[in-house]
């Protein structure tokens, strides 16, 4: 009974550690977040403060314009008739028509009556909010992509090509982490298992439940296709690689023109060539998703598929063509992935549910943002290995 409780001592002790780790990490995610908000706030703000400035400066130098102009007629105006009234008082008529053509003409006048100075700033901060939530809605959905990104890399399993399964034009490296194609077609031993019409090679691990990811460095590649494959695909034979025949795949093809195939091929138009590709599934939700890795963007999801046998990850390199699209598929390897979601600027584990209300809060009162922020993942891993352990 004593060991037990010391047990259970030291796994509370365990449980505040985490809990302790999983504050500091929030706080810092939480900063880095609100302060990039609050940058975007500021730079608007100087951007309106901008903007009035240059405004007033306008009507300023408009309308010291039109006094200087104004003051130049009425000096000219004083001047004539000075001179009328000093040649009035003469008693000598005649002089004074005389004297008449010698004085100055009567300067040609403006008509004033319309003449205004634009001073209203009436609708400017309007506008410059409705700017700003424009931009705090991108942002958002900036961060909102690299929270999504991060949850899903929680699942990162460590996966390597099994050989007894790729197509005799594919050559695989000593590691099992990349797959290239070429021209000659290698001596390989038949197999079941093996790819005979696609230039195809699947992962040695296999998953029938749960929820998995991984990622695929593409570049400098012309054509590749990758996804998961059920254990039952025919290797054999010409059969699309879409959902219908047991596979949930993306491709590229001549350089720059990429789909998903989904029976009929979907075109996907995306904001750039991706660099590494990540690969989520989760079993029981019939989730196979797709991610742009360096820009923290979904590129494709299929969605309610029903599984119900082992997946597999698959990849293709496709033909060497000529040597144009001779890079390797290369698999980052797991020590890579948990470096990069270790790095400090990158960590965010906040919920991408709860960012949109962020923006919410930002539009109501920039001054009353509160965090909000979810530590859910390694606490409660903490809690039910605690609560796992017998009493």
């Amino acid at each position: 009974m004593i060991r037990e409780r010391q047990k259970k001592i030291s796994n509370f002790r365990e449980v505040l550690t985490c809990s302790k780790e999983a504050a500091e990490r929030e706080k810092t995610a939480s900063e880095q977040i609100f302060d990039s908000l609050i940058k975007c706030v500021e730079e608007s703000r100087n951007q309106l403060d901008g903007v009035i400035e240059g405004m007033q400066k306008t009507t300023e130098s408009q309308a010291r314009g039109f006094i200087k102009e104004l003051e130049e007629e009425v000096s000219e105006l004083r001047m004539n008739i000075s001179e009328l009234q000093q040649l009035s008082h003469t008693g000598d008529h005649l002089q004074f028509l005389q004297s008449l053509p010698s004085l100055n003409p009567v300067p040609p006048t403006k008509d004033w009556t319309e003449v205004t100075v634009h001073s209203s700033y009436e609708g400017i901060v309007r506008k410059a909010v409705a700017r700003l939530e424009q931009t705090l809605s991108k942002e958002m959905k900036k961060l909102h992509d690299d929270v999504e990104l991060k949850r899903v890399q929680q699942y990162a399993v460590d996966v390597t090509l099994d050989p007894d399964t790729a197509h005799p034009n594919l050559v695989l490296s000593d590691d099992g982490k990349q797959v290239s194609g070429c021209n000659k077609r290698q001596n390989f031993p038949e197999t079941p298992k093996r790819c005979i019409y696609y230039a195809n090679v699947l992962g040695k691990q296999g998953f029938s439940s749960g929820r998995f990811y991984y990622e695929v460095q593409v570049n400098e590649k012309t054509q590749w296709d990758l996804g998961v494959a059920n254990e039952s695909i025919n290797r054999k034979e010409k059969k699309p690689l879409c959902p219908r025949n047991g596979y949930w795949t993306i491709r590229l093809r001549n350089g720059n023109q990429y789909k998903a195939v989904v029976g009929p091929s979907v075109r996907l138009s995306l904001k750039a060539e991706p660099q590494k590709v990540g690969v989520f599934v989760d079993y029981e939700e019939g989730l196979v998703s797709f991610y742009d890795v360096g820009a923290a963007a979904l590129i494709y999801s299929f969605t309610g598929c029903n599984f119900t046998e082992k997946l597999y990850p698959l990849f293709s390199p496709c033909f060497d063509e000529g040597g144009a699209n001779s890079a390797p598929l290369i698999i980052s390897s797991n020590s890579s992935l948990r470096l990069c979601m270790a790095h400090p600027l990158k960590q965010s584990p906040i919920s991408p549910q709860l960012l949109p209300s962020l923006l919410h809060h930002l539009k109501g009162d920039l001054l009353h943002l509160l965090p909000i922020t979810d530590a859910r993942f390694k606490h409660d891993h903490c809690l039910r290995k605690c609560e796992s352990t017998p009493t």
